[in-house]
């Protein structure tokens, strides 16, 4: 893979049509396919802020936060960090520097560690500090997330759900890390404790200079936490902008739907609908031209043969018939 150069040397992450392909096998004597996880993927992330990545189950979000990770390779595009390709950074340095927080605190801890031993991991992995600088470390970082000293040497099933998510955050902080990757970090916790969590996020942002790649399917939340905000649809990237600008001002159908999907504490409002009938396509037979055009209600005929083009202005990006036409005509 010949990595390119950059086009923000600033931006602590960025992404050049990025892919990612498996290769999936249906049987003994079944023909294999191929799934397009992620595909033409274009996106930055600037020091101190929040990206937030959304879409249905499926779409290739947490495909995306493994590749930013360095966890999966690229198929095909490129990943810089802080300008630099990211297949020449060391691995270790990667781990140093960026750090995820996985969905589920259940079963993201070892049930035969104490807390001690969980977050000091990272620590001794890299083998930082002696012993007692790495007790005071980690004694630092439990009192910054909100857990009590005494729990220091609890197991996490004594813990509840929040604090077990603490702890996952305080293992990702412990080695001081410049990105965190959070993948769905509060959807297995109470709405209570999601909030909690959510707001002890934004206070380490300020505090420690964080930057955030934020994986959500939770509009509400990405709402409250995100700068900036990237649409996925079947592995592609197709809306992406200033989070304000996309929730005022949603360009592309699919994004008009999933806001049209949020449920609202307004008892007036009713339900929320939807504006597509269909359902989800399958990943390893995406449907032709546009991939969204089988549920969206504005399909014109181009849709379903053409790829549409993608619109870059101030507003930010999209991927959509309606705007390559509208922009073709404005010219």
């Amino acid at each position: 893979m010949n990595a390119s150069t950059p086009n923000d040397p600033n931006a602590v992450i960025e992404c050049q049509n990025l892919g990612r392909n498996f290769t999936i096998g249906r049987g003994l004597f079944a023909e294999k396919k191929t799934l397009r996880a992620v595909q033409d993927v274009n996106l930055k992330v600037q020091r101190g802020e929040v990206l937030a990545v959304v879409g249905e189950s499926g779409c290739g979000k947490t495909t995306l936060a493994k590749m930013l990770l360095g966890l999966l390779p690229p198929s095909t595009g490129d990943i810089y960090f802080e300008g630099e390709p990211l297949q020449n950074v060391d691995r270790h340095s990667i781990a140093r520097r960026v750090q995820p927080v996985f969905q589920d605190p259940y079963s993201s801890l070892n049930p035969r560690k104490t807390l001690a031993s969980i977050i000091a991991l990272p620590l001794n992995v890299h083998n930082v500090g002696t012993s007692e600088e790495r007790k005071k470390r980690v004694e630092e970082i439990m009192e910054m997330v909100g857990l009590p000293r005494r729990l220091l040497y609890s197991y996490p099933s004594q813990l509840s759900g929040g604090q077990r998510q603490r702890v996952a955050i305080a293992r990702a902080l412990v080695m001081k890390p410049e990105v965190l990757i959070c993948d769905e970090p509060t959807s297995a916790l109470d709405v209570s404790v999601q909030a909690q969590i959510l707001n002890l996020l934004q206070d380490l942002r300020k505090e420690l200079n964080l930057t955030y790649v934020f994986i959500s399917h939770n509009l509400a939340v990405v709402e409250h936490m995100a700068d900036q905000l990237a649409v996925m649809y079947l592995g592609r990237l197709i809306e992406y902008g200033a989070s304000s600008e996309v929730f005022a001002n949603p360009r592309h159908p699919y994004t008009k739907m999933l806001l049209n999907s949020v449920l609202t504490p307004d008892p007036s409002l009713g339900l929320p609908g939807s504006a597509s009938d269909g359902d989800f396509p399958n990943p390893l037979d995406p449907p032709s031209g546009c991939v969204f055009h089988p549920r969206c209600a504005e399909c014109m005929p181009q849709c379903m043969t053409t790829l549409p083009g993608i619109l870059q202005d101030d507003k930010g990006l999209v991927e959509c018939h309606l705007y390559t036409e509208t922009a073709a005509n404005a010219a």
